[in-house]
């Protein structure tokens, strides 16, 4: 059984596309989303699962994505939980992804601007990380 995915982000439209891609793409991995960081946070301190890895918008309103990164990096506990962090931002920005690779995440991607490219860029992170092993595999 594929691990389950965790998506962040508050645009409930992203989340939705996010979920219909792997849909149609035929991935068995469970997605579970997340419009608001906190309750990810919630979720996250109280979950004995393993995940295939989390996917995080940069641009949130409540909290942006660094920010979040931020804390699970500074928190030993969560750190521990070895799961892979990925971002996914509408922005290109150098400075930004330095800062986001500065807490150790495991890809920047920008979101695409076609389906096509979205699913291409949707299988091969999935199917990375599907292969892939970690301490609490």
């Amino acid at each position: 059984m594929e691990k389950p995915i965790i998506i962040i982000d508050d645009d409930h439209d992203d989340l939705e596309v996010f979920q219909q891609t792997i849909n149609d793409l035929n991935f068995k991995n469970e997605v579970i989303s997340f419009n608001d960081p906190y309750k990810f946070l919630d979720f996250i301190r109280t979950s004995d699962k393993s995940f295939a890895f989390i996917m995080c918008d940069i641009n949130m309103n409540t909290m942006d994505g660094l920010e979040l990164k931020k804390l699970l990096h500074d928190d030993e506990a969560l750190r521990m939980k070895c799961i892979p962090f990925i971002f996914w931002s509408t922005s290109k920005a150098t400075p930004t992804i330095r800062e986001a690779y500065s807490y150790n995440v495991q890809g920047y991607f920008v979101k695409p601007s076609t389906v096509h490219e979205l699913k291409e860029m949707v299988s091969s992170i999935i199917k990375y990380w599907n292969f892939s092993q970690n301490p609490n595999s």
